[in-house]
């Protein structure tokens, strides 16, 4: 089957576009998996969240101001809803072993499931994009919608973002320094404590950003979080275990081979990341990126 060099551009813009996605969302688990050393199974209801908190405003705010308003709440709700977990739960369980941690996280993402169905219902919802964001635009002979051109453009900047914050701040390099040795952190005066709270927080906001961008490309529904989870965590897997600049490459990787597969072989386009996550493994089992644990 032969297909031209502008189609294969524009499906090669259009995954570069859903990594971006995954990146923001991945970079939130890969955060809290670097700090706090939780496997969140619950990160992905989180985004879930994100999206029907995205939907629920846009209804309020009708129009463009509602989308954007969207994108600056619906991660906030995220965000309180992951602070109260935290406090009330999270932060009695962070010396339990990984395997508990694993469980309660994932009968945390049932809770949330359930608190989504009855305060959103079971119907499958959508939210349009502004009309700034119809039509298209031509990158390199390549045609992209213009929404996924958006998404080209704030994923590099929440990755720059992210960056300044861990690396220029006084409170990024707490977090940093937690990673590596919180019982030194906490000998130096520090709450330890609230660092982690932060960690959580921050890492559960960006998956509610992630959600609420990916509202507008999506249907929003219950279920919504597990093939996100599944995917997440294989890509911190195959990007480094809490390495930020892995969880980029590997969604470079996850988002660009499914693209790639439904333009060669729709049929079987969803064989094709996951074949790339068994290619990784084999060549660099410990993951592309220096893990952090």
């Amino acid at each position: 089957m032969a297909f031209d060099l502008s189609a294969i551009g524009s499906q090669f813009f259009v995954g570069l576009s859903r990594s971006m996605i995954l990146f923001i969302v991945t970079a939130g688990l890969s955060f809290v998996l670097g700090v706090l050393r939780v496997p969140n199974i619950a990160h992905g209801s989180l985004y879930m969240i994100g999206a029907f908190s995205a939907f629920s405003i846009t209804k309020l705010v009708p129009g463009a101001t509602g989308f954007w308003l969207a994108l600056v709440f619906a991660p906030l709700v995220v965000a309180a809803v992951s602070f109260i977990a935290e406090r009330a739960l999270f932060c009695h369980l962070y010396q339990r072993e990984h395997l508990m941690l694993l469980l309660f996280t994932f009968a945390l993402s049932l809770i949330l499931g359930d608190l989504v169905k009855i305060t959103w219902g079971a119907e499958y919802k959508s939210i349009m994009a502004p009309k700034l964001f119809d039509g298209s635009v031509s990158i390199l002979g390549a045609s992209i919608p213009r929404y996924n051109f958006f998404l080209l453009i704030i994923g590099p900047l929440v990755a720059v973002g992210i960056w300044l914050f861990t690396n220029k701040t006084k409170l990024g390099r707490i977090a940093r320094a937690a990673a590596v040795d919180r019982e030194m952190v906490g000998a130096v005066g520090i709450n330890v404590s609230w660092v982690f709270a932060f960690a959580f927080v921050f890492g559960c906001f960006m998956a509610g950003l992630g959600g609420a961008l990916m509202a507008p490309t999506i249907s929003i529904t219950l279920g919504m979080d597990h093939n996100l989870i599944i995917e997440g965590f294989l890509i911190v897997t195959i990007g480094g275990l809490g390495n930020m600049w892995g969880a980029l490459v590997g969604s470079l990787i996850f988002g660009l081979s499914q693209a790639f597969g439904v333009l060669f072989w729709p049929q079987f386009a969803i064989v094709f990341p996951y074949t790339a996550v068994v290619i990784v493994l084999l060549l660099r089992p410990r993951g592309i990126l220096k893990s952090v644990w």
